[in-house]
């Protein structure tokens, strides 16, 4: 284990999911989004991606912190990211200048779960 090779608590390992997920919560806190909109949906693509890095980083942490494996960490990892996902839409519906968007939602659990189901294929644990 990566934390007994470093002499590192555990815990110290969860610091990047935890970041992360404090990352997407203080850019969902903004009024304005500082990104120009070159194309339309441009904004699903950036949820994807940003909601699969979270399923990804999940992923991880689950493998080290649970038996899970195989299908069952990927149905983890995805349901984690998606209910992240909605939590963080609702979380935008009082910050002013945001809405919610049940469109944005669907963007994270369908990034969440590229990259879920891309892991499971790999066959890492």
């Amino acid at each position: 284990m990566i934390a007994r090779t470093l002499a590192l608590p555990i815990w110290l390992l969860d610091a990047p999911l935890a970041a992360y997920m404090a990352l997407i919560w203080y850019l969902s806190s903004q009024p304005h989004w500082p990104v120009p909109e070159l194309w339309d949906w441009q904004d699903k693509l950036m949820h994807a991606g940003a909601f699969g890095v979270l399923a990804a980083l999940t992923w991880l942490w689950a493998a080290r912190r649970t038996r899970l494996t195989g299908l069952g960490l990927a149905l983890f990892a995805w349901a984690w990211a998606a209910a992240y996902g909605c939590v963080d839409e609702w979380h935008q519906s009082f910050v002013p200048g945001r809405v919610a968007d049940p469109w944005d939602a669907l963007a994270d659990a369908v990034g969440a779960a590229m990259m879920a189901g891309w892991l499971a294929r790999q066959g890492g644990r």
